[in-house]
């Protein structure tokens, strides 16, 4: 629509719909998706190859990583190296949701900048400016300060998968030398909005009574999911008084280390129901929602770090009774642990662990209309650790030779 100025306007409709193409309404990040810029993407430079830095390569969303890289630099070209400066690593404009450019582009806010000098000692800055990296000469001698030795990156997200705080904290140094391979140190975390960090089982070795670190993995290649409550990321069947099992279902008993447990309850079972309803119920009821798939060997086990983590390993074992139907009656946990690290302060590791669902045959129904099953949990915690034996070194031998007129004249 023209105006008589000779402006072009839109109807609200054109601009509605306008507006839906450019938004869409189901934009947001993914696991491992690239964080993306105003311009690009985040870059989050890392070692692939070898030790040097690359620079291309991207921030990932939810993975959480920690590197150090090696970068050859010219001391005289200081200045003209952008990887070096704190404005590459501050100015970057992530996107709320990818795809999303207009008013939707988090700033990176710098949180804090320390010092450090060339005899190691560090000194906060009251304030964030931007400081450029700069080329001094001494005398003789010339050194480049304001370089960037440290980056670190905490991003805070929304459970819609929408970034909604970017911090940045950086560590700046003074660098001295004509070429030097210099150290750089890069870590980025995500923080999910309004929640509180999860409490650790252990720094690193697990401490008796604390709950155990578990997740699953959704994909080959992704990190290891795990649930904000603590206490229910591994549990077994709670045991009540009235040891009914529907009345009690979804509460649970978390596994804690070194503990064993056992718990059991009675599940009544109508006489319509079939074989294959009843498994699928006993089933759920036993390993409860969303059983782990992998449990941390440590307590402070990262959830990045999935080749660390040990896989659950599940057996099925059935009565000899050659029935067409299986029910499980039980599920016993087998914990391995093992004594790491130094003898004076050993650390506890989780080396295997064992989910047996033990079944029988289908019961008959009792003299009413309704079958009773009796089923139970356990958890049993075996040192899978070797003795520790005290060594002592081999005595020494002595190979010296005398000259054969040493004892002369008394020999």
């Amino acid at each position: 629509m023209k105006t008589s100025d000779g402006f072009s306007l839109s109807s609200e409709s054109e601009i509605s719909f306008e507006t839906q193409l450019d938004i869409p309404a189901t934009a947001k990040y993914k696991y491992g998706a690239r964080l993306q810029t105003s311009d690009s993407f985040l870059r989050f430079p890392s070692p692939l190859m070898s030790s040097l830095c690359t620079d291309d390569n991207p921030a990932a969303f939810l993975v959480n990583q920690a590197v150090k890289c090696t970068r050859r630099i010219n001391l005289e070209q200081c200045e003209e190296i952008e990887a070096l400066g704190m404005a590459y690593y501050s100015s970057p404009k992530i996107l709320r949701v990818p795809g999303l450019r207009t008013k939707a582009e988090i700033p990176i806010t710098v949180q804090s900048i320390l010092i450090q000098s060339l005899n190691k000692t560090l000194t906060r800055l009251e304030d964030s400016v931007v400081l450029n990296q700069t080329l001094v000469e001494a005398g003789d001698v010339k050194i480049c300060t304001n370089v960037v030795l440290e980056v670190k990156y905490s991003l805070t997200y929304t459970e819609a998968g929408e970034i909604a705080q970017a911090g940045l904290a950086l560590l700046l140094g003074t660098v001295s030398g004509p070429v030097v391979p210099l150290e750089q140190k890069f870590e980025i975390h995500f923080i999910q909005q309004n929640t509180k960090p999860i409490p650790l089982s252990g720094n690193p070795g697990y401490v008796v009574g604390l709950p155990l670190a578990a997740g699953f993995q959704p994909q080959k290649g992704s990190g290891i999911i795990q649930t904000m409550n603590r206490f229910g990321q591994l549990t077994i069947l709670r045991s009540t008084a009235e040891q009914d099992c529907l009345a009690v279902e979804g509460i649970r008993t978390p596994v804690l280390f070194g503990y064993d447990m056992q718990s059991g309850c009675k599940l009544r079972l109508p006489k319509a129901i079939t074989c294959q309803l009843a498994v699928q119920k006993v089933k759920s009821l036993l390993k409860g929602q969303g059983f782990p798939d992998y449990v941390a060997p440590f307590g402070n086990s990262q959830a990045q770090d999935v080749l660390d983590w040990v896989p659950v390993r599940f057996i099925s074992q059935a009565s000899h009774m050659k029935d067409s139907c299986q029910l499980p009656m039980a599920l016993v946990i087998e914990v391995k642990w093992t004594k790491y690290g130094s003898l004076l302060n050993p650390q506890a590791k989780i080396v295997n662990v064992t989910a047996s669902l033990l079944s029988s045959s289908f019961p008959e129904t009792n003299s009413g209309n309704e079958r009773t099953v009796l089923l139970s949990t356990a958890v049993a915690f075996v040192d899978a650790s070797a003795p520790a034996e005290a060594g002592f070194r081999a005595r020494p031998t002595i190979n010296a030779r005398l000259p054969f007129n040493f004892f002369f004249p008394f020999v």
